[in-house]
C-alpha cells in the first residue's frame, strides 16, 4: 500500500513539474529589482512612480501634515463636542510638545498612528531606491536616451533630496550616503552638512529637468525643474537658520533660485476664484505634489488630510457625527492673520465664523468634495501638495528682505496680496517687512505644513509673539523642536545615537 502511494505521487508530480516550473518564474512587476527590471524606459518610469508612491506611504500613515508642521505650535484647538471627541485633543498635546505623551502607551488617539513619524525607515527606501535607479541608468538601461537618463536620474536625485529634507526637519542631523545597495552602519551627520551636500548633488541635475509638462496630467506630479529649485530654496532657507555665519551666502543662493523661477513664466499664480483647481492638483501652480483623487480610486487614510480636522456638516458626512468640526484655530491667531483688513481668502478659505473659537470654525481651504450617494463618510478630494510657486515667491520675498533689498520683497509680496484680492503692503522695511512675510507665509500656507518648521528655522519658536509653545533657548539647542527617533534605528549600528532631549523624557 505504502508502494504504490509513492508511486502515484511521484507520477503525479511529474506531471504537474512543468505548470510549477511556469509558475514559479512569473515575478510580480512590483518585485522585480536589479537587472530582473531595468530593461527597457518603461521599467525607469514605473520605478520613479513607485518611488512617490513609497514616499506619499510614509505621509498617509497618519495626519503627518498637521502633526509635523502644523499643531505643534499651539494654535490649534480641539472641539470637545465633536464625534470622538478625547482623541482629538490630541492637537494639544502636540501644542505642549509634548511628544512622548503623544506616541506612548494608550492614549485614546492611537488610530492615528503617530508613532509611525518616529520611524525612518520608509525615507530610507526611498533613497536607496533613488540611489539604485540612479546606478542602474549610469549602466546603461535599453531604450534610454542621454537626455531621458540625464532627466531621469534629475527625477530620483529630487525623490532622495526630497527624502533627507523631511528626515532633517524632522529629526535633526541623520545619516547621509548615495551609493547603491548600501549596508555599512553610518552615524548621524550634522544637518547642515547633509542639506549641502543635497544641494551640491542637485545643482548637477537642475539645468537637464524640463521646466514643467505639456501633458496636463504630469504637472506637478513628475518632478520638474520647478521642483528642484523649490527645494533648493528650502534646503537653502533652512541652512540659513542653524549656519549662521553663512546666512547671507544661503540668502543670496534662494534670491538668485526665486528670480530664475519666476523669469522662467512656466508656473503662473491661478485667481483666488480658481483655487479649487489649485487644491485639485495639477495645476500651473503646481510645483510638487503627491496628486490624490477619487476618480482614480486613491486610497488615502481617512486620518490623513489635513481637511479632516476642520470641516463639519455638509462638507463632511454623515450629518450625525460632523455636526461640529474636531478642531478648529484660535480666535487670537485668526484675528492675528485676518485683522480686518480686505482679504478674500478669509471669505473663501473658511466660513463666516472665522473667529468662532469652538467647532463651528471651518476652515473650507480643503473643501472641494463630491460625494456619491450623499452620506458618505469621505475626506475632500484634493492633492497633498508639497511646494507651490506662491509658496516659493514668499520665500524669496523673505531671502530678499533679510538681505536688505526692501523693495523688490515688498513687489513679491504683493503679487501674492493681489491674486488674494488683499490690500497691498504699505509698511516699512527692516524688521516690519519681514515679519509681514513670514505672516503672510502663515495665511497663504496654512493648512500645508510649512508653518512650524518656518518658526524653528526664523527662531521665532522662541517668543511668545509667534507661538503658544515658546522653547527656551536651551531647549531649543538641545533639539526640543525635533521628533524622538524610533529605537529600531539602533538596531546593528554601533554608531547611532537617538535624539537626547526626548532620550532624557522631552524636559
Amino acid at each position: 500500500m505504502k508502494k504504490s502511494i509513492i508511486y502515484i505521487l511521484v507520477i503525479a508530480g511529474s506531471f504537474c513539474l512543468p505548470a510549477c516550473k511556469k509558475f514559479l518564474n512569473i515575478q510580480p512587476i512590483d518585485k522585480l529589482t536589479g537587472n530582473n527590471f531595468y530593461q527597457s524606459k518603461d521599467d525607469v518610469i514605473a520605478n520613479i512612480y513607485d518611488l512617490s508612491r513609497q514616499f506619499f506611504g510614509k505621509i498617509n500613515e497618519t495626519q503627518f501634515i498637521g502633526a509635523t508642521g502644523e499643531y505643534r505650535s499651539g494654535e490649534v484647538m480641539h472641539e470637545a463636542q465633536s464625534d470622538l471627541g478625547p482623541a482629538r485633543e490630541y492637537v494639544e498635546v502636540l501644542g505642549r510638545n509634548d511628544l512622548l505623551n503623544l506616541i506612548n502607551g494608550n492614549p485614546p488617539w492611537s488610530f492615528y498612528n503617530f508613532y509611525n513619524i518616529t520611524d525612518w525607515t520608509g525615507y530610507y527606501q526611498v533613497v536607496q531606491g533613488a540611489n539604485i535607479l540612479i546606478s542602474k541608468l549610469d549602466e546603461g538601461i535599453p531604450g534610454v536616451s542621454t537626455a531621458e537618463k540625464n532627466q531621469f536620474k534629475g527625477e530620483a536625485a529630487f525623490i532622495r533630496s526630497l527624502a533627507y529634507f523631511f528626515m532633517v526637519r524632522l529629526y535633526g542631523d541623520v545619516p547621509y550616503y548615495t551609493d547603491a545597495f548600501h549596508s555599512t552602519a553610518l552615524p548621524r551627520e550634522n544637518m547642515v552638512s547633509v542639506l549641502n551636500k543635497c544641494i551640491a548633488d542637485l545643482k548637477t541635475y537642475k539645468d537637464n529637468m524640463p521646466w514643467t509638462y505639456t501633458d496636463p496630467a504630469l504637472k506637478g506630479v513628475r518632478a520638474s525643474k520647478g521642483s528642484i529649485i523649490a527645494l533648493l530654496m528650502n534646503m537653502d532657507m533652512w541652512n540659513a537658520g542653524f549656519d549662521k555665519p553663512n546666512a547671507a551666502k544661503y540668502y543670496q543662493e534662494t534670491v538668485d533660485l526665486g528670480q530664475e523661477l519666476i523669469k522662467s513664466n512656466a508656473y503662473r499664480l491661478l485667481p483666488i476664484s480658481e483655487w479649487a483647481t489649485v487644491i485639485k492638483g495639477r495645476s500651473d501652480e503646481s510645483l510638487f505634489e503627491f496628486y490624490r483623487s477619487v476618480n482614480y480610486g486613491d486610497a488615502n487614510a481617512n486620518i490623513a488630510p489635513v481637511g479632516d480636522m476642520f470641516l463639519h456638516y455638509p462638507y463632511k458626512r454623515p450629518e450625525y457625527t460632523h455636526r461640529v468640526s474636531f478642531a478648529y484655530f484660535r480666535a487670537e491667531y485668526m484675528q492675528k492673520l485676518y485683522p480686518g483688513t480686505a482679504d478674500k481668502r478669509a471669505t473663501m478659505w473658511f466660513n463666516e465664523d472665522i473667529y468662532a473659537d469652538n467647532g463651528k470654525f471651518m476652515m473650507l481651504k480643503f473643501a472641494q468634495n463630491a460625494f456619491a450617494t450623499g452620506e458618505e463618510n469621505s475626506n475632500p478630494d484634493n492633492t497633498f501638495m508639497i511646494f507651490r510657486y506662491a509658496g516659493e515667491i514668499l520665500l524669496c520675498a523673505e531671502a530678499m528682505a533679510e538681505l536688505g533689498q526692501d523693495n523688490e520683497a515688498t513687489a513679491l509680496v504683493n503679487k501674492i496680496r493681489d491674486r488674494a484680492e488683499a490690500s497691498q503692503y504699505a509698511g516699512g522695511g527692516g524688521q516690519d517687512l519681514k515679519d509681514f512675510i513670514f505672516l503672510e507665509r502663515s495665511r497663504e500656507l496654512m493648512g500645508e505644513g510649512h508653518h512650524y518648521f518656518d518658526l524653528v528655522r526664523t527662531r521665532r519658536i522662541l517668543n511668545s509673539q509667534w507661538t503658544y509653545n515658546v522653547l527656551t533657548l536651551d531647549k531649543f539647542n538641545r533639539g526640543a523642536w525635533t521628533w524622538p527617533i524610533s529605537g529600531n534605528a539602533l538596531t546593528n549600528n554601533p554608531f547611532m545615537s537617538l535624539n537626547a532631549y526626548w532620550v532624557n523624557g522631552g524636559n
